[in-house]
């Protein structure tokens, strides 16, 4: 599996701090593929991302529609995201 050098790493690491949720998504998916084997783990530590968020970014870059259900502007589907607390159901206290 290939690294990258320090350098790399390191301009690597700022560019990503600088992108939006989806687009960080995206582009670690992008650079796991460029590296194939071993690439989503290494990018994954080296990003701090987890590999289901690998996978699902790379499952909305391999299917369009996937990526379609994301409306331009917002960082995730609609219903997406946590919940306005005035939509949560009021929780009972244990008596």
């Amino acid at each position: 599996m290939a690294h990258y050098s320090a350098s790399i790493e390191q301009a690597i690491r700022d560019f990503y701090t600088r992108l939006a949720e989806k687009d960080k998504r995206h582009y670690a998916a992008l650079e796991a593929q460029k590296i194939g084997y071993g690439g989503k783990r290494y990018i994954g530590s080296l990003l701090g991302i987890s590999q289901k968020n690998l996978r699902k970014a790379h499952n909305e870059l391999a299917q369009p529609e996937l990526m379609n259900q994301i409306t331009p502007g917002r960082q995730r589907r609609v219903g997406g995201g946590r919940k306005k607390t005035r939509f949560k159901k009021p929780t009972s206290s244990p008596s």
